[in-house]
């Protein structure tokens, strides 16, 4: 019953960065063969796509998880145990399985809720506003809305490759605050006093570019960065840092750095790295159902530049 490696098959989106896999079923052992492979696409590709996996398990798609990282909590989780509670829709034998819904508390689609809801989430790397920031992250659709909430990539390599020379230079060795007051929604989180000045932003320091462990590649480490005070480049003036800030992520979102996935189909799984992607969601109406789980994998703390 174990997955076969002759059956495997890689099919690049033709995109900068993007690829579906064929031939997996993570209901299946996945040998150690097949396993090197994946991590060789994974590497390669930046962002996995599988289809057809809506009878796997929780346990499943943990085991899967474990194939390209050791499973980890979401920083959320962790968030909330810290006040003494839990998200109210956490799976307590799966703490490594975060659900995404836009679920209200009796279960009803709604626009806004304690997590994501269903409106757009802006650009962004999973959890950069924790000291070690998970290397990836995979998610599985369990119900979805017949349109919207398309996800796309971008290709942080590219964006820092295509940085022009004086750029690359000035950048090297900077340090950004990654904001922590407020979730991948823009919201601010519960028990969190707003930051009023950017000496009150809370949340660890991590480097512009940073180096990928695997591939040695530099890649655009922007993280994330929500309505003023949030996110600034370490030890410059605000104007300065603003300036940069700016710049940096108008070129990083650009179209040809860029792959989309969607419309979402039930049994999708999607796989990406988050230290050389950022990822964004379309709005949705918020009058359908939508529910995913999301593992993390490899916590590990970026690595800067020399």
């Amino acid at each position: 019953m174990t997955n076969a490696i002759g059956e495997l098959e890689i099919i690049p989106s033709g995109d900068p960065l993007g690829a579906e896999v064929r031939g997996v079923d993570f209901a299946r052992p996945v040998g150690a063969e097949l396993a090197v492979a994946l991590n060789k696409a994974w590497a390669k590709h930046i962002v996995l796509l599988f289809r057809d996996q809506q009878d796997i398990t929780a346990t499943d798609h943990v085991s899967a998880t474990a194939i390209f990282g050791a499973p980890s909590a979401g920083a959320n989780r962790t968030y909330y145990e810290a006040q003494g509670r839990l998200p109210a829709d956490a799976i307590e034998r799966h703490p490594e399985i975060t659900v995404i819904s836009n679920l209200d508390s009796n279960g009803n689609p709604v626009m806004e809720n304690e997590g994501l809801g269903s409106g757009e989430v802006v650009w962004h790397s999973d959890n950069s506003y924790v000291e070690t920031p998970p290397a990836g992250s995979f998610l599985r659709a369990l119900e979805v809305p017949p349109e919207g909430g398309n996800t796309s990539f971008s290709n942080q390599y590219m964006a820092y490759e295509t940085l022009p020379e004086d750029v690359q230079r000035r950048i090297r060795g900077l340090y950004t605050k990654q904001d922590s007051s407020r979730n991948s929604a823009g919201v601010l989180r519960q028990g969190v006093t707003k930051p009023e000045c950017l000496e009150d932003v809370p949340g660890p320091d991590h480097p512009l570019v940073r180096i990928h462990p695997m591939t040695g590649r530099k890649a655009l480490y922007l993280g994330r960065r929500r309505v003023f005070p949030s996110q600034y480049v370490i030890g410059w003036s605000r104007a300065e840092s603003e300036e940069l800030l700016d710049f940096l992520w108008d070129h990083a979102s650009q179209d040809r750095f860029k792959w989309t996935h969607g419309p979402w189909r039930v049994g999708d799984m999607v796989l990406w790295d988050n230290r050389c992607a950022m990822h964004y969601r379309d709005a949705h109406a918020g009058t359908h159902r939508r529910v995913m789980h999301r593992t993390q994998l490899g916590k590990e703390a970026p690595m800067a530049v020399e």
